[in-house]
């Protein structure tokens, strides 16, 4: 009697199995396997993922976007600012050498400016000077001549030598030698003669005010003033007082003793 083989269906053990037993055991063997594998695996592990939208993705995945307003705006600016110029380039070179002469001659210009300063200050110093001796010697001159002409210009026969003595006092220079020779060999013997009485006084306005009398050069040490003097006199050649409406330029200088009358002319 013969004995029969009996098939391992798991193929193992002793006896070569057949091709067919063998695929149909590994397949068994992968399929336990994924069952014990699933069976393992968590509830939440098994469900299908779903998309967080709530964070932003990943920087390789983020999503396009539209360019915005700004960017457009200075893509476009861009585009008309025209060619970019470099440092070497002629047209740039050229405007910064221009650049550096304009910056080069400023210098030079403030540089002969703050040298110049001090002699512009010494000579507007001094001219400042000047002008406020000029504006002091207006008022003292004016002041001077209003005084001096009613008294040169004034005479009575019967105290001549005071009166003449009392002008030279207002006088200076060449003129008061002058005007001491004219007084003794014309004036006093005449006045004597006649009984010449002469009263000047500087004209003001009706309704009071200042004297008739201004200022028509001045410097430091001299001065011009026009006066408007009227002379009263009476004599016995004249029947009644004779008023003389006179227009009188005097010049004064300055000395040691104050301002001086250097001299007198009728207008």
């Amino acid at each position: 009697m013969k004995s029969k083989t009996v098939p391992n269906p798991t193929g193992r053990g002793p006896g070569a199995a057949t091709p067919g037993h063998r695929s149909m055991a590994a397949a068994a063997r992968a399929a336990a396997r994924r069952t014990e594998r699933v069976a393992t695996r968590s509830p939440d592990e098994t469900r299908p993922k779903t998309v967080d939208r709530t964070h932003p993705p990943a920087r390789d995945e983020a999503p396009l976007e539209a360019p915005d307003d700004a960017s457009q705006g200075r893509k476009a600016e861009d585009q008309q600012a025209g060619p970019v110029l470099h440092a070497d380039d002629p047209v740039v070179a050229s405007a910064q050498s221009r650049r550096r002469g304009r910056f080069r001659a400023v210098l030079a210009v403030l540089a002969v400016l703050v040298a110049a300063m001090p002699a512009a200050a010494a000579v507007l110093g001094w001219e400042y000077e000047e002008g406020r001796q000029a504006d002091g010697a207006r008022l003292e001159a004016l002041a001077a001549a209003q005084k001096a002409a009613p008294v040169v210009l004034s005479y009575d026969y019967r105290r001549l030598d005071k009166d003449f003595a009392a002008a030279r006092g207002h006088l200076t220079g060449k003129f008061r030698d002058e005007y001491g020779r004219t007084t003794t060999r014309v004036v006093a013997p005449t006045a004597a003669k006649y009984h010449g009485v002469v009263k000047a006084t500087v004209v003001k306005p009706p309704g009071g005010g200042a004297p008739a009398a201004s200022v028509v050069s001045a410097s430091p040490d001299k001065a011009v003033v026009l006066l408007f003097v009227n002379q009263v006199t009476t004599s016995t050649q004249v029947t009644g007082p004779r008023v003389d409406l006179n227009r009188v330029r005097m010049t004064l200088t300055r000395t040691s003793a104050g301002w001086k009358v250097s001299a007198v002319d009728a207008l």
